[in-house]
């Protein structure tokens, strides 16, 4: 762009992306704004005179957007985020680049789906809660061993494998399901590609680890759910609609389960990220499920360490500095399947756009 400067329009922008993002722009020097709304169609008109929108896993960039976005010139969507599911890919084909960041800090993911485990299948929030209030009865806090357990790790990409990892690290019989099967790496850890029946059967513990695509939406229905141990229990760091959650209130609500650990919910864009804690939660869904003592909730914050933010800085920035710079984008989409176009089977087949 010569000697411009490069104008950033970043939304949902929270003090946190505010300070890496700052800090990582010392680097670039960027021309960076911050919006603290979201990018939808109400808003995207604030992105006039930008060059590019930085964007997050809530914000609507469906048709209405991307034409308000190419009305005002903007060049290109990058994505601090891993997921597309929020992308209108037929919208942005041939119209506006988009870059994304597939893999911030995977362990930062499985890190937090591990916590999120322990604390379930140890009833530290009940633990917690009591002791703060001078109560030390250990009555109703019995928990289980991971060790000789089974997990069951659907999606087996970087963050799958790092729990894989992890999970043999306790000693757990380790089952896989992907639809992209890596059976050299499983053949060497130990573990085992299974079909989806047999996962849900076997499991004690079954986390998610797949993007969002119309494939795996209600990925665990009720059905599936109706295969499980009833002390089994559900952790997802992926996305919320991986979960049909009302087949998931029902296996609760009639013990089906053992419980769930969510750090994703279906319709998590109006609650995550913003401060309820004085107003009423309209949602049924969430506010019933918030209500069951073997159901753990945290608001999509699987990403939030140090070491992701930075990696999410730098890689959005690079992204940006690729595209301007005329050099192959290795973080670009396929417009086909939202995947990297330099590993997405339409890419290899001339199909990406």
């Amino acid at each position: 762009m010569n000697d411009k400067t490069i104008s950033v329009a970043v939304f949902d922008a929270k003090p946190y992306d505010i300070v890496f993002f700052n800090k990582a722009n010392e680097k670039y020097g960027y021309d960076l704004h911050f919006f603290e709304f979201r990018l939808k169609a109400s808003t995207a008109h604030a992105a006039k005179g930008f060059d590019v929108v930085c964007a997050f896993v809530n914000d609507a960039i469906d048709e209405k957007t991307v034409s308000i976005l190419k009305e005002h010139n903007v060049q290109l969507i990058t994505m601090r985020c891993a997921g597309y599911n929020n992308l209108d890919l037929k919208a942005l084909f041939n119209t506006i680049h988009v870059t994304r960041v597939p893999a911030y800090s995977p362990y930062s993911v499985a890190e937090h789906a591990v916590s999120l485990l322990l604390a379930l299948t140890r009833k530290i929030p009940q633990a917690f809660n009591r002791t703060k209030s001078g109560n030390f009865s250990l009555v109703g806090l019995t928990g289980r061993d991971m060790q000789g357990r089974t997990i069951g790790i659907v999606g087996t990409g970087k963050i799958g494998k790092i729990m894989a990892n992890i999970a043999k690290g306790f000693g757990m019989n380790i089952l896989l399901f992907d639809v992209f099967p890596d059976q050299a790496w499983a053949k060497n850890i130990g573990a085992e590609y299974v079909s989806k029946e047999r996962l849900f059967k076997e499991s004690d513990v079954i986390t998610l680890h797949c993007p969002l695509t119309p494939e795996t939406r209600h990925f665990v229905d009720l059905p599936s759910i109706e295969l499980m141990k009833n002390d089994a229990v559900i952790i997802n760091t992926g996305r919320g609609a991986l979960i049909h959650t009302k087949a998931l209130v029902h296996a609760l609500k009639h013990k089906l389960i053992g419980g769930a650990a969510l750090d994703v919910y279906e319709e998590e864009d109006k609650y995550f990220f913003e401060d309820w804690s004085t107003e009423v939660i309209e949602d049924d869904t969430l506010a019933r499920l918030m209500t069951f003592p073997n159901v753990i909730i945290t608001s999509h914050q699987a990403f939030l360490t140090q070491d992701a933010l930075e990696s999410i800085a730098h890689t959005s920035f690079e992204n940006i500095r690729a595209y301007f710079a005329g050099e192959a984008l290795e973080n670009e989409i396929c417009y086909q399947c939202g995947q990297n176009r330099d590993s997405c089977t339409h890419a290899k087949t001339g199909r990406c756009f």
